[in-house]
């Protein structure tokens, strides 16, 4: 099998409707000599000319060595010495952050289904997450954690520490080391899990998801010193972008919706949603911007030991690294959690009415006093009008992604589309 046939077949490729004209090694270097361990940089080059550099870890003769069970510990060891490794032209460095716990450095396991990276648990006690597809800059996965960690935030994994790349090519993460935590429980799997027999479990613990995110929001917005954390005040025309944005996106999706009666509630119904968008638009102050989360969901925070942590902040991976380290509304995550408590009451087959509705309750009435005294947000009603817009612009995007993807899925963002349509009425 080729290097291309190999990068194309693998989960975190995230080019196969593309054509790869070229795969080769731009620049590598060796962790472990026995056996053989060696960290590369992978340059994919495609037939309209663009290119996309991946990470491999890679063996004697194996493409990649992310299934051993002695590559997870020897990035882990790597990390805790502080060890730098030279490169054909430049060099990896493994940095820690906090004192690693005392492990024996034995195994480690690749961690379920691999999707845009590749998780490992070492010894029980470490996460170690490898980054595939590498871009200039630090990781907003890395680099949020790091500031949230720094500024006292308690809710997210201890973080170990990282190694990234330098050299001619460019400047990037490679991967991180945090504390892994057993016993814990996705948000989306722990909702399956209680809506359909016991709701009143799951929105009894929402209230607090709704605090942690909101104490999330202030973390982020705390330091003005530092440049790339320091809150901004959004003007006028960053809400007349996100709303011509919001605009081509809805003509885009309602001009080639099927003829199928699963979409007939919203066929024709293109300007409808337009002036929805335009009605809400004069908000006023829109508040301020601040770096986010990025891709918030109930896939992105752990129930574990009586409360929630918030994990995997490198936004949404379709998005070039520049836009997921932008600074956004806060409202935008709030908008991704509510839309997710709508997919969770879909798929677990709940009723909307009351389950769904109780859950976005308490989800607000526990981030709005948590974020208050941060002034992010703007008066109330504009916060409402806001929320709105990000909601809609988060359904239609849905829409978009389930027709493509998931067909069986794309009622719930119809639904969602209808709702906001029939509250605006």
């Amino acid at each position: 099998m080729s290097l291309i046939e190999f990068v194309h077949e693998q989960r975190w490729f995230g080019g196969k409707s593309l054509e790869v004209t070229g795969a080769e090694i731009v620049d590598q270097g060796v962790l472990r000599r026995e056996p053989r361990l060696a960290d590369a940089l992978v340059e994919l080059r495609y037939g309209d000319g663009n290119h996309h550099l991946y990470q491999l870890l890679h063996g004697e003769d194996e493409y990649d060595m992310i299934a051993e069970p002695s590559t997870g510990t020897e990035l882990v060891r790597l990390v805790r010495d502080g060890a730098t490794v030279a490169t054909n032209d430049g060099q990896i460095v493994f940095e820690a952050f906090t004192e690693l716990p005392d492990v024996p450095l034995e195994s480690s396991r690749l961690l379920g289904i691999e999707q845009s990276n590749s998780s490992l648990v070492v010894d029980d006690a470490c996460f170690v997450k490898v980054y595939r597809r590498i871009e200039a800059g630090d990781n907003p996965d890395l680099e949020v954690t790091r500031f949230l960690v720094s500024h006292g935030y308690q809710h997210v994994p201890r973080l170990y520490g990282w190694w990234s790349y330098a050299g001619p090519l460019l400047g990037a993460t490679l991967g991180m080391a945090q504390e892994y935590v057993p016993n814990s429980v996705d948000g989306w799997s722990l909702a399956l899990e209680e809506l359909v027999g016991r709701p009143e479990d799951f929105v009894g613990r929402v209230h607090r998801l709704g605090q942690v995110i909101g104490e999330l929001h202030a973390t982020l917005a705390s330091d003005p010193e530092d440049l790339a954390f320091s809150p901004e005040e959004a003007s006028p025309e960053s809400l007349a972008l996100l709303t011509a944005t919001v605009d081509e996106e809805i003509d885009q999706v309602f001009l080639h919706l099927p003829d199928d009666e699963v979409v007939a509630p919203i066929a024709g119904r293109g300007d409808a949603v337009r002036e929805l968008l335009r009605s809400l638009t004069s908000v006023g102050s829109v508040g301020r911007r601040i770096r986010h989360h990025g891709d918030l969901h109930l896939g992105q925070v752990l129930w574990a030991n009586g409360d929630w942590l918030v994990i995997d902040f490198e936004g949404e991976p379709a998005r070039a690294l520049p836009e997921r380290r932008a600074k956004r509304s806060p409202l935008r995550d709030v908008a991704g959690m509510l839309r997710s408590f709508t997919y969770a009451a879909s798929v677990a087959g709940v009723p909307h009415t009351g389950v769904e509705e109780h859950a976005r309750a308490e989800f607000l009435e526990g981030y709005m006093p948590a974020v208050h005294a941060s002034g992010l947000l703007p008066p109330r009603e504009a916060t409402d009008r806001l929320l709105r817009i990000f909601e809609l612009e988060k359904a239609v995007y849905e829409l978009r992604y389930e027709l493509t993807h998931r067909p069986d899925w794309v009622p719930v963002p119809v639904a969602g589309i209808i709702r906001l349509l029939e509250e605006a009425a």
